[in-house]
């Protein structure tokens, strides 16, 4: 059974910075693309990053120069560098783990965390 457990969430002011971390346990043969998303109050779930099996990210113009994503496979973590937070950043940030196969012969499925809230105030 594969688990996502994010981390790194906390109060900030603005302009200041945090780095998320989403640990994935379990065994992990392939996936397709890790994603970090944010819900805030009365608002959908949006996409802020993704990070695809070759490397490739991508961005949504809200956070692009803003937000960098980043892996590290040996320890099946993914990491979302946020600087020059604002408080319309303020949101729980939950990581995706997309097309996941445990094992070889295994049909992928898509796991989520549980979240980490990030909260920027003046």
């Amino acid at each position: 059974q594969v688990q996502l457990l994010e981390s790194g969430g906390g109060l900030v002011q603005p302009g200041g910075s945090l780095r998320l971390s989403c640990a994935a346990s379990g065994t992990i043969f392939s996936y397709d693309a890790m994603h970090w998303y944010r819900q805030a109050p009365g608002k959908q779930r949006e996409l802020v990053a993704a990070i695809a099996s070759d490397g490739s990210t991508n961005y949504p113009d809200s956070v692009k120069g803003r937000f960098t994503i980043s892996r590290d496979n040996a320890k099946n973590t993914v990491y979302l560098q946020m600087n020059n937070l604002q408080p319309e950043d303020t949101a729980a940030y939950y990581c995706r783990a997309q097309g996941v196969r445990p094992r070889r012969a295994s049909l992928p499925r898509d796991y989520w965390g549980q979240g980490t809230q990030v909260t920027v105030f003046s």
